[in-house]
C-alpha cells in the first residue's frame, strides 16, 4: 500500500510527536508498504493559525496515495478521501487548558473567535477521517467531551523495545524527558529533597528554552542536592538512555496532564523497572497499576519521596514491580503489528 503520513512540526525540536512519526513510518516500511512523510512546519501561536490551517486546507494530496495518516494538528485538515487519524491531542488552549494558566488564548471576544475558529476546521475535519485513533483514552475522552467524536485508543509502542534490558536495581531514579516546567522534574528534585534514604536522582533530556537546564541546577543547590542529582541537560544518545534504565532502580515520569503514558513510561517497562507517577499526569495513569508495576501518589514532593523510598529499601519489590510492567505491556496489546493493522484496516 502506498501510505503518506502527514504531521505537524516545530523545526529543529524532536520529542514524543516527532518521534511517533519518524517509527511509524520505518514500521510501515519494514512491513513492506511504500512511505511518504510529510512534515509541515506550523506555529501554534494563535493569531498565526488561520492562514497556516488554511494553507493546509487548501493543500489537496487526494490522488497520491492509497491512505493518508494524520497525527498532530491541524494536519488532518489535508484532503484526502481515505484519511485515517492517529490523533495525538487537541491544540489544548482551545480546549481542555482554555481558561487555565497553561492556556495562551485570552478570554476576550478576539480569543473566542480564535477559539471558535479552531473548534470549527477540527469537527470539519473529524467528520472527514474514515476512522479516528488515539494515542490514549484520556485524548479519546477528550475527543468525546469537547467534539462529541468517538475514537478507539491505539497505544504507540516504542520502536525497537528490545534493546532495553535490565542489569541491575541500582541506586538511582531515572527521569528521561525534555527539560520543560510542565514536564515537572521540578517536582522530582523537591522529593528527593524530602527522601530518608541515601536515593540518587538522575535526570536527562534537552531543554525546551535555555533557562530550563539552569533554573532546575539553581534548585538542586537551593534543596542541598549537588551530591545525589545528575542533570544531563542533552539529547543523550539512545544507546546510553537504555544504558541508564538498565541500571537504574525505577524510572520517573510526572508531567502534569499528559496525554498518554509518554514514552519514558514505557522504556522503563521495557527495562523491567517500575513507574513511580502522579494522579494528576494525564495518560500515566492507564499504564501504571498502584503498587502493582509502580506507584500512583499525589502530586506532593513528601507523597513522591516516601514512594521512591520504599523502592529503595526493597529491591525485591522493585523487581516484582518492573517485572509486572513489563507483563503490562503485554495486557494493554502495545504491539506494531496491532497499531499497523488497525491504522491501514
Amino acid at each position: 500500500m502506498k501510505v503518506i503520513i502527514a504531521s505537524t512540526i516545530l523545526p529543529f525540536i524532536e520529542g514524543g510527536s516527532t518521534f511517533i512519526v519518524d517509527w511509524l513510518d520505518e514500521m510501515l516500511r519494514r512491513h513492506g508498504h511504500d512511505v511518504e512523510v510529510l512534515k509541515l512546519p506550523f506555529h501554534s501561536h494563535h493569531p498565526e493559525m488561520p492562514e497556516q490551517m488554511l494553507a493546509l486546507r487548501l493543500l489537496n494530496i487526494s490522488e497520491h496515495a492509497d491512505r493518508l495518516i494524520a497525527i498532530r494538528t491541524p494536519s488532518y485538515l489535508l484532503r484526502h478521501p481515505r484519511k485515517v487519524l492517529w490523533f495525538i491531542h487537541h491544540h489544548r488552549a482551545a480546549y481542555d487548558l482554555w481558561g487555565t494558566e497553561y492556556g495562551n488564548i485570552p478570554d476576550t471576544p478576539e480569543g473566542w473567535g480564535y477559539r471558535n475558529m479552531i473548534w470549527d476546521a477540527d469537527n470539519l475535519a473529524f467528520s472527514e477521517a474514515r476512522r479516528i485513533f488515539t494515542n490514549s483514552q484520556v485524548v479519546s475522552n477528550r475527543l468525546k467531551q469537547f467534539n462529541n467524536v468517538s475514537s478507539e485508543v491505539l497505544y504507540p509502542p516504542l520502536l525497537d523495545p528490545e534493546r532495553y534490558r535490565t542489569d541491575e536495581y541500582g541506586d538511582y531514579i531515572f527521569y528521561a524527558s525534555r527539560l520543560t516546567s510542565h514536564k515537572r522534574q521540578w517536582l522530582a528534585i523537591e522529593a528527593l529533597s524530602h527522601t530518608r534514604t541515601g536515593v540518587r536522582l538522575v535526570i536527562a533530556g534537552k531543554p525546551d528554552y535555555p533557562e530550563a537546564g539552569t533554573e532546575l541546577r539553581a534548585l538542586v543547590e537551593n534543596r542541598g542536592l549537588a551530591d545525589r542529582v545528575t542533570i544531563l541537560s542533552e539529547w543523550i544518545s539512545e544507546q546510553e538512555k537504555i544504558n541508564l534504565f538498565a541500571k537504574c532502580l525505577a524510572g520517573i515520569y510526572m508531567p502534569f496532564d499528559e496525554d498518554s503514558y509518554g514514552y519514558p513510561s514505557l522504556e522503563a517497562h521495557h527495562s523491567k523497572k517500575a513507574v513511580i507517577t502522579t494522579f494528576d499526569a494525564g495518560g500515566t495513569k492507564e499504564l501504571v497499576r498502584d503498587g502493582e508495576n509502580g506507584f500512583l501518589t499525589a502530586p506532593d514532593p513528601v507523597a513522591i519521596a516516601e514512594s521512591i523510598d520504599r523502592l529503595y529499601l526493597d529491591r525485591d519489590s522493585a523487581r516484582r514491580m518492573g517485572e509486572a510492567g513489563a507483563q503490562r505491556i503485554t495486557e494493554l496489546g502495545i504491539t506494531w503489528d496491532k497499531v499497523i493493522g488497525r491504522l491501514l484496516s
